[in-house]
């Protein structure tokens, strides 16, 4: 696969089935610890069915509302059915992105509010999943990235030995712009066109994993 060279398409939709069957096992048991999905099966032909339901099954859960409990072990997300919509919603649409470059065909180009909440949530929340110790990373600086028909800026700050930090406007020493589909689509490490100015190595801390 061209956007993730160690994976088949047939790896790509197990581990799509196998997180669905995990998130189903996080909502059904919201109070416990360490859920366990149940796993795809091993067979090709029995796999896409099972994920058909399996992803039935979710879509159904989420009806639930989302201030329902569920558990989380992201701490930096609500313990929430709202929670994992989104997060689920954004998992399945980088994912599919890579599965339209393995059938070499054009990427899906993602709704502007829908894009730049991904961008929201790479930049709030995942790039802090990337590691748990920060300590090595000595990048210095100041990003701003620019969704630009959304008309959202965020801004980060980059310490040595911390993680990147949102915080108010400041002059940037690099600026990664462009519409929010592309924007949403690099910071996932995902083919997009975007205008990088400045300190391009400054973008290194806020790949997503």
């Amino acid at each position: 696969m061209p956007s993730c060279p160690n994976w088949t398409v047939e790896r790509l939709v197990r581990h799509v089935a196998a997180v669905h069957a995990w998130v189903l096992a996080c909502i059904a048991d919201p109070h416990g610890s360490e859920p366990r999905g149940e796993r795809p099966p091993k067979v090709w032909d029995e796999t896409l069915p099972w994920w058909d339901d399996t992803r039935a099954q979710l879509r159904r859960a989420f009806d639930g509302g989302p201030e329902t409990p569920a558990q989380m072990p992201f701490p930096c997300y609500e313990a929430n059915l709202g929670a994992w919509a989104r997060r689920q919603a954004h998992e399945a649409a980088v994912h599919r992105v890579d599965a339209e470059l393995a059938g070499e065909r054009d990427a899906t180009t993602f709704d502007t509010a829908f894009a730049a909440d991904g961008v929201d949530e790479a930049l709030s929340m995942i790039i802090h999943r990337r590691s748990a110790d920060w300590s090595a990373l000595g990048a210095s600086g100041t990003v701003l990235v620019h969704a630009e028909d959304a008309r959202r800026l965020w801004s980060l700050t980059l310490t040595p030995g911390q993680p990147p930090a949102l915080t108010g406007p400041a002059e940037p020493d690099v600026t990664l712009s462009g519409g929010a589909d592309a924007v949403y689509k690099r910071l996932w490490r995902r083919p997009a066109d975007v205008s990088i100015t400045g300190d391009a190595t400054l973008l290194d801390p806020l790949e997503t994993p």
